[in-house]
């Protein structure tokens, strides 16, 4: 049976942290910037973890599933 390819654009935009989660960007801070607030922006800035239950399908496409 052939290799399982990861998703490369999947491992593009997600890491794993130390305790197995996965760590992504959040959106919405590309651009139409002028609107939003400067609070709003600087917590875009963050990096967060994946939903729980979005996770064994992002695990699948990084070949760890």
């Amino acid at each position: 049976m052939p290799k399982m390819k990861t998703n490369s654009g999947a491992k593009k935009r997600f890491k794993l942290t130390a305790k197995g989660r996965l760590k992504r960007k959040k959106g919405f801070h590309n651009h139409i910037l002028t609107k939003k607030s400067q609070q709003r922006k600087r917590n875009l800035r963050k990096d967060t973890l994946v939903d729980q239950t979005d996770e064994p399908r992002m695990k699948k496409l990084l070949g760890m599933g």
